[in-house]
């Protein structure tokens, strides 16, 4: 592995380490390409709600000067990326898309962790068995990749979903199927290997390796310690070829552009 662009700050408030202890981290182990992705702030159309999960407005600025400070920094050692993590929020995309592409960005993947706009929905990444929910997952997810400005899509299987196995298999065929009309990665997430969580999900990848799809690793790094982590990478990997994959780092980044 030698991109990662899968990485946040702890401006997103539930990550550690310093942007710069990423960098070198990446450094050390061998990476050639850091991308920085923290949680896209969001200009929410709901005055009072306040997100737990992601920067301030206020810290834009910081999180953009830093990043593009380390990228002047370190150019000689590694190519550093200003990106974002960002959710297809209906009500909100657009003034989303409007406030980061008044930065230097660089590119966007979706994340969708969220319901509805967030504010009036559900984290997906909780146990569930509403249909219903699972339907409106995949309907976001595939609204976000239809809108062209995404590079990858995240832990796609991220989806937390405990109902009857053929509804979750029809759904994620719906998934995959629009990820590879659109020609956009789905990404096997690293983090969610190492600490155990119900991604990545078996039945999407053995679904991926049936129905064909590009696939790339993401670090999804929240601690310095997971970027680049090799231990971490093989284990990814093996799993991958477990299912008959492997994954690329040949794409390109998407100009990331107002609607």
């Amino acid at each position: 592995m030698l991109a990662n662009y899968h990485t946040h700050t702890y401006l997103c408030h539930h990550a550690s380490g310093k942007p710069e202890e990423y960098v070198e981290k990446a450094i050390e182990n061998g990476l050639k390409i850091l991308g920085f992705s923290d949680h896209v702030p969001m200009p929410y159309s709901k005055p009072d709600y306040v997100s737990r999960s992601r920067m301030s407005l206020a810290e834009t600025e910081l999180y953009v000067n830093t990043v593009l400070g380390l990228k002047e920094k370190y150019k000689d050692d590694i190519m550093i990326y200003l990106g974002y993590e960002a959710e297809y929020l209906p009500r909100e995309f657009e003034n989303m898309l409007k406030h980061v592409t008044s930065y230097p960005i660089d590119y966007l993947i979706l994340g969708q962790h969220f319901s509805n706009n967030e504010y009036d929905g559900q984290y997906f990444g909780m146990p569930f068995l509403k249909e219903k929910l699972l339907v409106n997952y995949v309907d976001q997810a595939i609204a976000g990749m239809e809108s062209g400005v995404f590079t990858y899509l995240a832990h796609p299987d991220l989806p937390n979903f405990i109902g009857f196995k053929p509804i979750y298999q029809r759904e994620m065929k719906r998934l995959i199927e629009a990820a590879n009309r659109l020609e956009i990665p789905m990404e096997f997430n690293l983090l969610g290997l190492a600490t155990h969580r119900n991604y990545p999900n078996d039945t999407f990848w053995k679904m991926v390796s049936e129905m064909g799809g590009t696939v790339v690793l993401g670090c999804d790094a929240h601690q310095v310690d997971m970027v680049g982590n090799k231990e971490i990478i093989a284990a990814g990997e093996k799993k991958l070829a477990q299912f008959g994959l492997k994954a690329t780092e040949d794409f390109p980044l998407k100009k990331v552009r107002q609607l």
